[in-house]
């Protein structure tokens, strides 16, 4: 007799016995540290990479090549990954999902890594990653207003606090090193698009398969960025002689660290911690990412600066673990996409 399993009881039988289905092992605790650490880190740094990136090479191109190599490298491997476990592979995108991985990718990977991208040939890396920890805020501004309801104190709160921290940013002081509003300006403009990409990713039509997802999403990304920085003339701006080595170090470096295994490491920690705890990222990715930026580049960490990223980090904190708390448990169904519990919000505008 063949095994078949129950749907209402969640019970196999095989030769007529009935038998509980084999339950997943929970992960060990080293292994979540270890994804996490590659969360902080990893992710942390990027904003880093991204800034030593774009000292040789023409930044939408370069960040263009990034997300190509990351997506042709994550669909791969999703299929090879079925192939050696000789298991089922993932459904071929159909053109409906393409389309949507197309929006997504113009506004989380153009508007949002792109203006990023852009944002650090004015203002520090460290400034850039404070900004960009305000995605939390414009997701439940933004979400309040879509689905009509009155946004909690605490949603008014954090924005009135996240705004403050950027008006720390912009306001002239006297004595106090002026921050290119420019480079503001674009940074505070794709924390808003990864928000908007983040809630229309929700209800688009994507594969079930996570990874699959993100993979054709990054993909779509990679070759919007591309035609943009065409059209704005970067392929007249590059020469192949003058890139350094640790420009395309730090392309390489994005691509396998910053897309490839830290956004593994993300979906496994959806699928198996509760995403409160995977949520954390977004208010330590700004301490490391000052911190290098310091280390590395010697950028100046001014009261200007430590002020606005307390008052923003503070705020995202308190919008975090004050969220309800309906979407804690983790997503048991490792097939499914990690776009339950806001998973979308994803990797960040940096990643």
């Amino acid at each position: 007799m063949h095994r078949r399993v129950s749907a209402g009881d969640g019970e196999a039988r095989q030769n007529g016995h009935v038998s509980p289905l084999p339950q997943r092992r929970r992960p060990s605790t080293p292994a979540i540290v270890v994804a996490l650490l590659i969360l902080y880190v990893v992710w942390g740094s990027t904003y880093l990479g991204i800034a030593l990136m774009i000292e040789t090479l023409p930044p939408l191109l370069a960040a263009g090549v990034r997300y190509l190599a990351a997506g042709l490298l994550l669909t791969a491997g999703v299929y090879l990954w079925a192939r050696l476990r000789r298991a089922e592979a993932p459904e071929r995108p159909t053109r409906r999902q393409w389309r949507s991985a197309f929006v997504i990718g113009t506004l989380l990977l153009l508007g949002g890594n792109g203006f990023v991208v852009l944002a650090e040939q004015f203002i520090p890396s460290g400034v850039a990653a404070v900004m960009i920890a305000t995605v939390p805020i414009w997701l439940a501004v933004f979400d309040a207003l879509l689905t009509r309801r009155r946004p909690s104190r605490l949603v008014i709160g954090g924005l009135i606090a996240g705004l403050s921290g950027v008006a720390i940013l912009l306001v002239p002081v006297e004595g106090l090193d002026r921050i290119n509003p420019l480079g503001v300006g674009l940074a505070c403009t794709a924390a808003i698009s990864w928000a908007v990409g983040s809630l229309y990713a929700r209800r688009a039509e994507m594969p079930r398969n996570g990874l699959l997802g993100s993979g054709i999403e990054m993909f779509a990304g990679g070759v919007v960025l591309a035609v943009v920085g065409t059209l704005l003339g970067e392929i007249g701006q590059l020469d192949l002689t003058s890139v350094s080595l640790r420009s395309a170090l730090a392309v390489a470096y994005l691509i396998v660290f910053g897309s490839v295994i830290a956004f593994s490491a993300y979906v496994w920690l959806l699928n198996n911690v509760p995403v409160s705890t995977v949520g954390t990222y977004a208010y330590v990715n700004p301490i490391v990412a000052v911190a290098l930026g310091a280390l590395v580049l010697s950028e100046p960490i001014t009261p200007r600066t430590a002020v606005a990223a307390v008052v923003i980090i503070a705020a995202v904190i308190a919008m975090v673990s004050g969220r309800p708390r309906q979407a804690e448990q983790p997503a048991r169904d490792v097939g499914a996409s990690p776009r339950e519990g806001d998973a979308r919000s994803v990797a960040r505008a940096a990643d």
